[in-house]
Parts: structure tokens; sequence; C-alpha cells
């Protein structure tokens, strides 16, 4: 199986603020969680997420994300390399 890393922008709707979901993602998925960075505000959160493992367990991950109404896309540039 082939190990790789995505980088993700999530974008968290109001509901889903306060619920600890890269938390749950480690737990649920063989995937290595690392938030890159991150804005939180009573209304929306945007998380900057990589995730690194085997490619098929990412993808699960990043469907149980959309199924619960996170938006995901893929990180175009890296922001923050260090």
């Amino acid at each position: 199986m082939a190990k790789d890393t995505q980088r993700l922008w999530l974008m968290y709707p109001s509901r889903l603020i306060t619920r600890p979901v890269v938390y749950e993602i480690g737990h649920k998925f063989q995937v290595v969680t690392n938030i890159r960075q991150c804005s939180v505000t009573p209304e929306v959160g945007i998380v900057s997420l990589e995730l690194e493992g085997e490619r098929d367990e990412i993808k699960k991950a990043i469907a149980w994300l959309e199924e619960l109404g996170v938006k995901v896309e893929p990180v175009e540039i890296s922001v923050i390399e260090s």
C-alpha cells in the first residue's frame, strides 16, 4: 500500500466548531493528523490539516468529513512550510 500525505483546507459550519473533529479523525481512521494553520470564529472554523497515511484511509477520512458537513478542499500552495 502506498503512503500518502495530503494537505487540506477544512471549513467547518458553526454547529461543528466545538466538536473535536481532528481528534476523531485520528481515532476513526489510520491517519496521522497535523494542524498546519487555523482560524476559528463563532460563525466558522477554517483549518489547514495535513493527513498522512494509506491513500484509502485518507479518502475514507475525507468522505467522513464531508458527510459531517465539513467543506474539504486541497491546499494549492503551502502557506507555512516550517
